[in-house]
């Protein structure tokens, strides 16, 4: 189950919450991306890479799917086509980008589109604190279609309070798992 949308919608706060309650149900799997990003981010739980690190994995083939964005290198552990194939709902936070290479690499391949409106984009990177102000500025202004396209993708507004977003984000995937 790719996540995507735009820097600030909340996928990795969602992603966090419904692995905590789908933790005991074998059937999902939330693996931890690896990011050329230092590690200790409280809004971000991956494996931190130096660009040297990442790239030697990146030329040995143990990476499911790879994408830059932002500055930053980031991937899927090689782990990935394994779970799918064995059926197996593997939800993870990827870049909008690489929706297209996972739908031709995976047999099944589903999409939650998570959006939130720009003034709510704005105040939530703000909160985290991780970019300076004209990265914030250049996430924000991060252009893409207002939907990924396909038959397999849902889309989940998240503007308001947590709770019922963590709620709805769940139910899709319960019902993705069948």
């Amino acid at each position: 189950m790719l996540t995507v949308g735009p820097s600030g919608a909340g996928k990795d706060t969602l992603i966090r919450r419904a692995e905590a309650e789908l933790r005991p149900d074998a059937r999902f799997c939330f693996p931890r991306r690896c990011i050329t990003r230092p590690a200790g981010d409280p809004h971000e739980d991956h494996i931190a890479l130096t660009e040297a690190e990442f790239d030697a994995r990146e030329r040995a083939g143990v990476f499911s799917l790879v994408w830059r964005a932002h500055g930053l290198s980031y991937a899927l552990p090689g782990t990935v086509g394994g779970l799918v194939a064995e059926g197996r709902v593997v939800v993870a936070n990827v870049s909008r980008g690489v929706v297209a290479g996972a739908r031709s690499r995976f047999a099944r391949v589903a999409v939650i589109q998570v959006t939130a409106s720009r003034e709510t984009l704005a105040r939530r990177l703000g909160e985290r604190g991780r970019e300076s102000p004209q990265d914030r500025a250049g996430r924000l202004a991060r252009q893409f279609p207002a939907d990924t396209g396909g038959p397999d993708v849902r889309t989940l507004v998240n503007d308001g309070p947590l709770e019922p977003a963590v709620g709805a984000f769940v139910e899709m995937l319960r019902s993705y798992a069948g």
